[in-house]
């Protein structure tokens, strides 16, 4: 810091510095350089050179692949601009990422040129899962990929060229992202970031990356949610948020942005094939819708809702995630509810759209599977109890997940059926705008027909199908592999609904059929166009499907080369003994014998009527009995109940008060120690602080001194006695004064002198220059005198001219008239104004006199004020005076001392010199010669004949009063 200590003062010579260092190959020196300035606190000021600055040290970091460095730039570029120059912080971010961006695609251009496919690049860059732990010079690293991709060498140029770059890329995503995740004024950018960052995961079928960065958005999100306020009925819109800084609450077009980018983060989640982050997708989706839903009931705010073409475009790609998922109920709800929204919103959709977007919904609606409710009732009655209610509680909780997705993606109904949708369909009337061939399959796989011909109907309908053009969706140009292969955008529909009308084939065949050979089902399905081999995996995935029976009871017999339908008797009013459900066949049995001995042997009805008489009246007898001793149980049990829950509660309080004495009695010790610990530094920063303070003194008394100590050690400096120190700077400072004393009173002795004979010298020639100036004064004021004179006259002559021309014309009389008339509107104005001026005198005397009052009190208090302020100065400076004079009595001793011998001394010296005087006074009596007295007199202003005024010896020639010097005085 020390050495970049002369550039931080001036950006400017830190960026040509920079520049410099850069040139000649210096690049991390021109980093460091640039950071310091970056992160210094003495300019906090935004300039423009501070985005040259900027960019020039992301271009380093880029160079020198430090992410680390230029997340930490852009924090402090951050704390510089947001709030000054929000549009520089954009600029810098956007040349971050473009230029990053930029070199990643150099980078996997490069490392594709050994490659014959350019798509092994992706495939090998992929295999390192993980960005944040992936070292490009990671010996173990480089081995790892080699031996996971069939190209080691393309594997090498990626772990060496493109690796790094991915990984400066993704962390530049991240580190923007946690810059701009609340900052109102780069919404956008923050978006766009985002958006940028999910198209580089699906651009590089980075999983894990993909996962951090929906976990990032989402943590943003309900940060947004918990302190963003106003998204809550209630909230007051007008009322700032103070907890996110920088956000300024939800509005309109930040839901929009939000919908927007879940709907690319959906829409890369199906790409991926990661069905888990989509669905939890699809839950902030609805965060957010219900965030839009809320600001709508606050009062006072005209929140619009979201925009039916951003809704139509959700669905629509809620559409692609149910269709790769396999999901194909909540695939044909989201068809439904994009066709809903575009036949309502969408006046521009043509008859064609029409059709086909209504073909889709019916389509995706039959390849739902049959329901199981009813197979889950009839698979009931052949279970035992516990399988019966592992069933049910299976059903529920796959009910209530489905009601959950039902509403989180909006639906009309939280019981999504596909008998609910085809009845939806039918009363919306959605089957008009289908052709009729769609139609016909409709009634085939939904009304009951003959299954001998069902096949034989169906395949011309589904080839058809399968073979059928129209304009794919936007979705559609993403689909996977499999779909692919379709002809059109409806044909990747004839798969399920082949697999359904195998399904419906099969159903109908079991309840007209016991038994039915293979060879028989071989015929029936040849016209699907798939293998028996899939017929048969049909077979067993609808009879048995995760442990629970399916209504669909059939056996593969291929000993018998045939199937065995268990429930073909069911139209018959009974029950097979053959079935899967072997616990039951007994109770089936003892059902089956009791029908039979019920119509052999029928009961005598009188004689049950009389029995069954009998018993009711017992019932009725005993009712009252039965009830107070089943009530005086409930009571019984009550009471065990609430005694068993005061024993625990009793337990659970005792319990909480062992731990809560525990936690205070170790909370009382900590606080103890705590205590004792801040004492003992409190008192060793006292003793730290006097021991600074002694030797700081010393050090000052010894500097004083002139003696050096930088090179003393605190040993050194603690055998110093501050004392006797203190004693000596003060004798030899006292020394020192007193030897400049008398160098000044001897220079000004000196400067006395000299100053006498200059005056006494300059005296003459002064007075000779004086008379001179005031000669040429006189001769030039006589000159401009007379000048004046002539001027005057002339000027008097030119105006006796004048008044007789004017006198002559009669100029004065006229210019009386009207002078008078002119004054007549002048003193009128004039009273009027005099008027006015009294009124506004008495006003300004009466706020005047107010103003006045209003001081006075002002000064007043002012003054008591003051006087208060005044004692407790006047109180304060007593004691410190007191302490002052206390302290300086000494002091003051010294000085009179030393004032009392320099008055001696100057007696002394006063003495001498009048001793000196008064000899050389007698040395020169004879001559007549002027005292010093006289000398001093004569050089104040006196001297000679006009009143002891002072002559030079220059000017002394004789006469003058006087003339002591005169006539070989020095001779």
């Amino acid at each position: 810091m020390s050495y970049h200590s002369a550039y931080v003062h001036k950006p400017e010579t830190a960026l040509r510095r920079a520049q410099e260092l850069q040139s000649i190959r210096q690049p991390d020196a021109a980093l460091s350089l640039l950071h310091d300035v970056l992160s210094s606190g003495r300019h906090r000021t935004w300039s423009p050179v501070y985005e040259k600055i900027m960019i020039t040290y992301l271009d380093l970091c880029i160079d020198l692949n430090k992410a680390r460095e230029a997340k930490d730039g852009l924090h402090q570029y951050r704390n510089l601009s947001q709030s000054q120059a929000p549009g520089s912080l954009e600029i810098v971010i956007r040349h971050l990422l473009d230029t990053a961006d930029r070199n990643c695609r150099e980078a996997k251009a490069r490392a594709d040129a050994g490659a014959a496919d350019a798509a092994a690049a992706v495939t090998s860059v992929s295999d390192a899962d993980d960005l944040d732990a992936a070292t490009p010079t990671s010996g173990a690293n480089v081995l790892l990929l080699t031996t996971m991709s069939s190209d080691p060498l393309q594997t090498q140029r990626d772990s060496a060229l493109l690796l790094p770059r991915l990984k400066f890329l993704w962390e530049s995503y991240r580190a923007v992202l946690d810059i701009l995740r609340s900052s109102s004024k780069l919404e956008r950018l923050y978006h766009g970031t985002a958006v940028g960052a999910l198209r580089f995961c699906g651009t590089y079928k980075r999983r894990t990356e993909f996962r951090r960065l929906c976990d990032m958005l989402r943590l943003h999100l309900a940060n947004l949610q918990k302190y963003g306020g106003n998204a809550t009925p209630g909230a007051d819109e007008s009322k700032q948020n103070n907890k996110v800084r920088g956000w300024e609450g939800w509005s309109t077009e930040a839901i929009e942005l939000h919908l927007q980018t879940r709907f690319v983060q959906l829409e890369t989640a199906s790409a991926l094939r990661l069905y888990t982050e989509g669905f939890r997708t699809v839950e902030d989706i609805y965060n957010i819708l219900q965030i839009s839903h809320s600001r709508r009931k606050v009062a006072g705010v005209s929140a619009a809702p979201p925009k039916a073409k951003l809704m139509a475009t959700y669905y629509e790609k809620l559409t692609t995630l149910f269709w790769v998922s396999e999901n194909y109920l909540f695939h044909a709800f989201a068809w439904y509810k994009f066709y809903t929204l575009c036949r309502e919103y969408n006046r521009g959709m043509t008859a064609e759209q029409k059709t086909l977007q209504a073909s889709a919904v019916l389509l995706s609606a039959l390849c739902i599977p049959p329901s199981k409710q009813e197979s889950a009732a009839s698979a009931k009655d052949g279970q035992d109890g516990n399988a019966a209610i592992a069933s049910t509680l299976a059903d529920d909780i796959a009910k209530e997940k489905t009601a959950r997705m039902a509403t989180l993606l909006g639906f009309h109904t939280r019981n999504p059926t596909r008998e609910a949708l085809l009845s939806e369909i039918r009363a919306k009337r959605v089957m008009d705008d289908v052709p009729d061939y769609l139609r016909e399959l409709y009634t085939l796989l939904e009304d009951n027909s003959n299954p001998l011909i069902l096949v034989e109907r169906a395949a011309p309908l589904l080839e058809r199908l399968r073979t059928e053009v129209g304009a794919p969706t936007a979705d559609e140009d993403k689909k996977d592999e499999d779909d692919v292969e379709q002809a059109g955008p409806l044909g990747r529909y004839v798969k399920p609904l082949t697999s359904v009308l195998l399904l419906k084939l099969l159903h109908s065949l079991s309840a007209s059929y016991h038994t039915i050979s293979l060879d028989h089902i071989k015929t029936l399905t040849s016209g699907l166009g798939i293998s028996f081999i899939e017929v048969e995996k049909t077979i067993v995935s609808t009879s048995y499907s995760k442990g629970k029976s399916s209504s669909l009871r059939v056996r593969i017999d291929h000993r018998a080369n045939c199937l065995r339908f268990g429930d073909a008797a069911t139209a018959g009013g009974g029950r097979q003994l053959e079935s899967d459900a072997m616990r039951s066949q007994l109770t089936t049995l003892s059902k089956q014998l009791s029908s039979v001995c019920t119509i052999i042997n029928p009961t005598d009805e009188v004689h049950s009527a009389a029995v069954r008489q009998a018993i009711f009246n017992d019932v009725r007898s005993n009712l009252e009995s039965e009830h107070e001793s089943m009530l005086a149980r409930k009571e019984l049990i009550e009471k065990r109940k609430e005694e068993a829950e005061r024993l625990a509660q009793e337990k659970i309080k005792e319990e909480r008060r062992i731990k809560a004495e525990q936690a205070a009695a170790a909370k009382a010790e900590e606080e103890r120690r705590l205590a004792r610990e801040q004492q003992l530094r409190e008192r060793e920063k006292l003793a730290k602080v006097q021991r600074e303070m002694e030797a700081m003194e010393k050090k000052r008394y010894l500097e004083a001194m002139g003696k050096n100590t930088e090179n003393m050690t605190e040993d050194q400096l603690a055998l110093v006695d501050t004392a006797a120190l203190a004693k000596e700077h003060a004798e030899k400072a006292n020394k020192k004064k007193d030897e400049a004393e008398r160098k000044v009173r001897e220079m000004s002795k000196k400067l006395d002198y000299i100053v006498r004979a200059t005056r006494i010298e300059e005296l003459p020639l002064v007075k000779a220059k004086n008379e001179e100036k005031i000669k040429a004064e006189r001769e030039r004021h006589e000159a401009d005198v007379i000048a004046k004179a002539k001027k005057a006259k002339a000027q008097w002559e030119q105006n006796v001219k004048d008044k007789e021309a004017l006198e002559a014309h009669s100029i004065f009389s006229h210019l009386s008239i009207f002078e008078e008339k002119a004054m007549v509107g002048r003193r009128a104005a004039h009273v009027v104004l005099c008027a006015e001026e009294d009124k506004r005198a008495e006003m300004e005397a009466e706020e005047g006199k107010l103003n006045r009052a209003r001081r006075r009190k002002e000064a007043e208090e002012r003054r008591i004020q003051a006087e208060k302020e005044e004692e407790e100065r006047r109180i304060q400076a007593e004691k410190e005076e007191a302490e002052r004079l206390k302290r300086e009595e000494e002091k003051r001793k010294r000085q009179a001392e030393e004032e009392e011998r320099r008055k001696k001394e100057v007696a002394r010296m006063d003495e001498a010199r009048e001793k000196r005087e008064r000899e050389r006074a007698d040395q020169n009596r004879p001559t007549d010669a002027p005292s010093s007295s006289a000398l001093d007199a004569a050089s104040a202003g006196g001297g000679g004949g006009r009143g002891g005024k002072y002559v030079p010896p220059s000017r002394r020639g004789g006469g003058g009063g006087g003339g002591g010097y005169g006539g070989g005085g020095y001779n």
